[in-house]
């Protein structure tokens, strides 16, 4: 992505940030339980899209790691993914 376009796709996802090539972000869940459900909803949206986040789980604590590694870093399909992670996540 280009930095204007890459600036505005990160003005989408507002609680997101850049780490090297990849944006990252962090949810913390009400239980252990109520983390494991977040990943199985992502799990499900990741394979919706073929495309597929690093996720961390630390008892209640989720984060997910996105970029698109067939493309060398950050795409369209990475803040499109995390759009829908926000929404399942809320």
């Amino acid at each position: 992505m280009k930095p204007k376009e890459l600036a505005a796709a990160l003005d989408s996802v507002p609680h997101w940030n850049i780490e090297g090539d990849e944006i990252t972000r962090s949810y913390e869940c009400g239980s252990f339980r109520e983390a494991v459900e977040l990943v199985a909803k992502v799990a499900d949206l990741a394979e919706a899209q073929n495309h597929h986040p690093h996720i961390t789980i630390n008892y209640r604590k989720v984060t997910l790691r996105l970029t698109t590694h067939s493309e060398g870093g950050l795409t369209k399909k990475d803040f499109l993914l995390a759009i829908a992670c926000d929404r399942a996540a809320a």
